[in-house]
């Protein structure tokens, strides 16, 4: 499959291979109670040495601001990102990195404590095998490298104190829609990290769901579900669609059987919330992920529960949706 453009309008390659120190380091698990050291804070900082096909900066999004026009953003799948900052003693809030699909490299310039969720890949410290899910040390000058999702598309790559870029609107969140917050991630950018909150918590055993192999999505129907034909609604909890290749943080676009409408007419642009399932003159239904506009002039044949738009996020290309109409 490819990955989003970091313009969030299409597919990009991976980027170039990263680059390995010459003395490799061992990657030590943090041992349950195992203090984090505050030491060198205040120039904590860390390389990218490889970006990624799209590797962004995420938080939890700016809520509560769409009447302004802006948009949510923050991370695709919350719920490993709030595990990842779990893992290293972060406030659920700390920003995160969101890798997409070929992972990311940095080396830190002071010691950190990191830890990957979401998709499972290959970790390394130094070309040394580290755990995925698990709170690791990297030593200062070490490099940190998550490799290719080997399931699921989207890595969240935490460290002891958050990633510290200036927030906008009250977020550090990346917004491929709108520009807001910092660009994605390029070879050579170096970002600060903010000083550890806390000891590295005691965690034995940190589950994560499996990146699906079929999406299955609740759809609550409305606010214009009747603009669509009957049989169409009828049929929509038995069609089968699959991920489209053009889907991105923006919204999981679908091939398959289109809906055929009941009404034709031009609709006015009229506001969009998370998990809404526009349907555009294809007939192809989208759904709106965490970087979606705030308004848009499509019908909405219904809305998903955000509790379904984690495995939304890590279902790649070609994996088979199947909506499933709730009772009114």
């Amino acid at each position: 499959m490819a990955a989003d453009r970091a313009d969030g309008r299409g597919p990009v390659g991976p980027g170039p291979r990263a680059r390995r120190a010459a003395r490799p380091r061992r990657a030590r698990p943090v041992r349950s109670g195992d203090p984090v050291s505050a030491a060198g804070a205040g120039a904590r900082t860390v390389e990218v040495v490889r970006a990624g096909a799209l590797t962004t900066v995420q938080d939890l999004g700016r809520r509560g601001q769409a009447h302004l026009g802006v948009p949510r953003a923050g991370a695709l799948d919350e719920p490993a990102h709030r595990l990842g900052n779990r893992l290293v003693g972060n406030p659920a809030d700390a920003a995160t990195l969101e890798t997409t699909l070929t992972g990311v490299a940095l080396r830190a310039r002071a010691p950190l404590v990191a830890a990957v969720t979401g998709a499972p890949a290959p970790v390394t410290v130094d070309g040394t095998p580290a755990p995925w899910g698990l709170p690791v040390r990297v030593p200062a000058g070490a490099v940190l490298d998550v490799g290719a999702a080997t399931h699921g598309l989207r890595c969240y790559v935490a460290v002891d104190g958050g990633f510290a870029v200036a927030p906008v609107l009250g977020s550090r969140a990346a917004d491929l829609l709108s520009g807001l917050g910092p660009p994605p991630l390029t070879a050579g950018a170096v970002l600060p990290v903010g000083a550890p909150s806390a000891p590295a918590p005691a965690v034995d055993l940190a589950p994560q769901p499996a990146p699906p192999t079929e999406l299955v999505l609740r759809l609550r129907l409305g606010p214009r579900h009747d603009w669509f034909t009957p049989a169409a609604l009828a049929g929509l909890g038995a069609a089968r669609y699959a991920v489209a290749p053009a889907s991105n943080r923006i919204a999981l676009r679908t091939d398959g059987p289109p809906l055929a409408r009941a009404i034709h007419g031009e609709l006015p642009s009229e506001g969009m919330v998370l998990g809404a399932v526009q349907v555009p003159p294809d007939g192809r239904p989208v759904v709106f992920l965490a970087d979606h506009p705030t308004t848009g002039g499509y019908p909405v044949v219904g809305v998903v529960p955000g509790a379904d738009l984690a495995a939304a996020a890590q279902a790649r290309p070609g994996i088979p949706v199947r909506f499933r109409p709730l009772p009114p």
